[in-house]
């Protein structure tokens, strides 16, 4: 990864910010592995759910949060919503992530025209990313229209967006998911010592996170 600067937080002026957590894969690999089992609803060591986890480290770091799903998945709706999330159900959402994160940002713009956020994207399979990531992220919005960590060189999860990138998000399809944004918009990149922006639950074995990784 190529312009990794290091981010030092300075004070700003706050600005409205609202996490986008994507809740609508399908979890195949997972469920090839572990018949019949939801990712998303699989305890982890400390007997949370992947999905509440996820949601909870989103929350603490922005004003509210939408989490968008599919339909027919009561479990992990009701998951979301005892975690403080507004839920958005997306016939769409088999299309892929793009057209999740779509359903999110057009449900933003039609809201509240005239109060338009900031946006955290985070993905509900990502339960181990440190509050002060999620903070960092917000912060560097201060700098750039489009923020993302960056871990070993990788790029990681969660992603910023200011809120004159809702209009170009609310046009996504497909799984394409938002990658076209960083071509056209200048991009912050930071460095972060959080292997959590770089670990998912893709298969049941990924259930251990980073940090118990760490100890073994």
């Amino acid at each position: 990864m190529s312009n990794v600067e290091s981010l030092h937080l300075v004070s700003a002026t706050p600005m409205s910010c609202v996490g986008i957590l994507l809740a609508a894969g399908e979890g195949q690999r997972f469920a090839q592995q572990a018949p019949g089992a939801d990712k998303l609803m699989t305890r982890l060591a400390d007997g949370r759910y992947v999905a509440e986890t996820s949601a909870a480290n989103l929350h603490r770091s922005v004003d509210w949060v939408v989490a968008v799903v599919r339909p027919g998945r009561p479990a992990l709706r009701a998951c979301l919503e005892m975690s403080g999330c507004h839920v958005l159900e997306t016939e769409l959402a088999s299309q892929g992530m793009g057209a999740s994160l779509a359903a999110a940002a057009h449900y933003l713009l039609t809201r509240d025209p005239e109060q338009l956020p900031a946006v955290v994207v985070a993905l509900a399979d990502m339960p181990w990313i440190r509050r002060d990531t999620y903070e960092k992220v917000k912060a560097a919005l201060h700098e750039a229209p489009v923020v993302a960590p960056v871990r070993h060189g990788r790029r990681g999860h969660p992603v910023g967006f200011r809120a004159t990138c809702l209009p170009e998000l609310a046009s996504l399809s497909g799984d394409q998911g938002a990658r076209g944004l960083f071509d056209r918009h200048p991009v912050q990149w930071f460095d972060v010592d959080d292997d959590g922006v770089l670990h998912d639950v893709d298969v049941p074995a990924d259930l251990v996170g980073p940090q118990d990784l760490d100890s073994l």
